[in-house]
């Protein structure tokens, strides 16, 4: 019954705004979330049970009343006890936690590669909702939760700070684990978070720096502090994205690009502004439902994360995306750790860093491993591959530019910036969102030649000036290039000591930033940085800097100490010359 009613909405709402039926039902349920939040959030405090009960029919309610998914409700079923069996059964084992990550891996990617034979020959719309992306969320919680029960039985000296704050020791029972598997604010979409942390809000153990607050007046009735203004702030932010989005698709969608008027009717620049468009817009739609269902989570607590130094309170644990600084930033590896920020979270500690064996640092073999995980959890199909290869060349273009580029444009003392300094920054922008824009296309058509045939109608442009950077960089004419623009560089004068000493000084903050960068091959999104032939170089020349400029601010202080030691002197009586 009410399946029928939701069908029959969904199609008369998609007739009237043209957003298809399956978004306007995820809306749905997005926005139901709200209502259900304010009252899961007044439930009783010491009453666990009514609020497992009440998380698992809401969640019921979306995936069978709304979506009837029944074989996926099975398949989120057969993932969650499959682990809980695991878990319980071997929790010490060093071996579970691999056998769990497989697991729900091979179960992710089996429905991943039915979904591809059953849409076989049609172009994939990603319009259409299926168990898969409700799955994808499930995985990450699945995996990171054998990881998390393991820690729990390991000494606390072998343990990150992170693995200790998420370490589960008490296996949870069967109830505990499936509300937090089917939590109904991020069940369809996410945000994916670790047990412990479910946990700590269901026991209000996470609101405990709250007890006793002067900030929250008089006694309240309940733990959970008040959230609803941030909340209805992001969940309007979400409503904006998804208002701009629906204005901007009725005017930019890729029917058109796919057709041959693009080429027609455009002109080479036109159509690099038109990708870009086509990229933001793709975004958008992200932006509006991690935001919406963010504030859902705020609404509800979970999204609560501790104070700041000020005492205020922070609701951004659940946080998924920063769409600001995705869109203004200058360089890739910005971009990548702005979005699906949980999912970074996600590939760093269960994928990167778990790969490394102890006492090591990661290498290829960690990064390597993260890119396939982060390949295989997006899908099977080959336009991720595409993008996520084109996007490890790009991403290694920044370091390249900022290493040999950008200390043109700054002062002598690479630190304070140049008059044209402005200019360069707008150009790496442009060139970072040009060049997002024209690699996330094959991410959209997910098929390999209408995204080849997409790119084709502009060049190949930034594959071939990804391929042109990399030869004058890396190529016979490394020196010379690097040599040239070295020779630009802005050439040091003189300066008061004090004043060299303190440039210094932050010219060495930025020069350990940069070089932890070079060093650090650690992926954004499963993104792997290329291993170039002689690309250490630029790393012993970062390091060669970085201790000479050590050994000059030690220099620096030591002209400085003895005006430091002479100055009370001026205060004191001078001595007479007959003493």
């Amino acid at each position: 019954m009410a399946l029928g009613v939701f069908i029959q909405l969904a199609e008369e709402g998609s007739r009237m705004t043209g957003i298809p039926p399956d978004l306007l039902r995820l809306a749905f349920c997005l926005v139901f979330s709200y209502p259900g939040c304010a009252i899961l959030k007044r439930l009783p405090d010491n009453n666990t049970l009514v609020k497992q009960l009440f998380i698992m029919s809401v969640s019921l309610f979306y995936l069978l009343g709304v979506f009837s998914m029944w074989d996926g409700v099975r398949t989120l079923l057969i993932s969650t006890l499959v682990t809980y069996y695991v878990t319980k059964k071997w929790p010490s084992s060093p071996f579970m936690p691999w056998a769990n990550f497989l697991f729900v891996m091979a179960h992710l990617f089996t429905n991943h590669i039915a979904n591809q034979i059953k849409e076989a020959g049609e172009l994939y719309d990603p319009n259409v909702i299926d168990i898969t992306g409700a799955q994808m969320v499930l995985c990450m919680k699945l995996s990171a939760f054998g990881w998390n029960v393991y820690d729990g039985t390991q000494p606390q000296g072998s343990l990150s700070d992170f693995q200790k704050m998420r370490a589960v020791k008490k296996h949870p029972s069967l109830l505990d684990f499936i509300t937090y598997a089917f939590f109904f604010p991020s069940v369809l979409t996410g945000p994916s978070f670790d047990y412990e942390e479910f946990r700590q809000w269901i026991d209000l153990s996470m609101f405990d720096v709250t007890i006793n607050d002067p900030k929250r007046g008089r006694a309240v009735n309940r733990r959970i502090p008040r959230s609803g203004r941030v909340a209805t702030l992001k969940a309007l932010e979400g409503v904006l994205w998804i208002v701009v989005w629906v204005l901007i698709t009725s005017y930019f969608n890729l029917d058109y690009a796919l057709s041959p008027k693009f080429t027609s009717e455009l002109n080479f620049f036109l159509r690099m502004l038109y990708l870009y468009v086509l990229g933001f817009s793709y975004r958008l739609k992200y932006y509006g439902a991690w935001s919406i269902s963010e504030g859902s989570c705020i609404l509800a607590g979970i999204g609560f994360n501790g104070k700041t130094k000020s005492g205020k309170y922070k609701w951004d644990r659940v946080k998924n995306i920063d769409p600001w600084k995705f869109e203004f930033g200058q360089n890739t590896f910005t971009l990548l750790e702005a979005w699906n920020m949980n999912t970074n979270k996600w590939l760093k500690n269960y994928v990167y860093l778990r790969v490394t064996p102890k006492g090591k640092k990661p290498g290829f073999r960690s990064t390597m491993a993260t890119f396939f995980t982060s390949a295989f959890w997006h899908g099977t199909r080959p336009g991720y591959y595409l993008t996520f290869v084109s996007g490890a060349f790009f991403q290694a273009l920044g370091k390249i530019f900022r290493r040999n580029l950008r200390p043109i444009f700054l002062e002598a003392d690479g630190v304070t910036p140049g008059p044209y300094k402005k200019y360069y920054d707008i150009l790496t922008w442009v060139t970072v969102q040009l060049g997002f824009g024209y690699m996330v296309q094959s991410f959209m058509i997910l098929e390999f030649g209408p995204s080849l045939r997409l790119w084709s109608t502009v060049y190949f442009c930034v594959h071939i000036f990804i391929a042109l950077v990399i030869l004058l960089f890396y190529g016979p004419y490394k020196r010379a290039v690097t040599g040239y623009l070295n020779s630009l560089r802005p050439k040091e004068t003189t300066v008061k000591p004090a004043d060299k000493l303190k440039m210094d000084a932050e010219k060495l903050r930025q020069l350990q930033h940069e070089l932890r960068v070079l060093s650090s091959n650690e992926p954004s999104l499963g993104v792997p940085q290329p291993d170039f032939e002689d690309f250490d170089d630029d790393v012993k020349e970062a390091i060669a800097e970085f201790e000479a400029l050590k050994n000059e601010i030690a220099r620096d202080i030591d002209a400085l100490r003895p005006k430091v030691n002479k100055k009370p002197l001026k205060d004191a009586k001078p001595q007479s010359k007959r003493q």
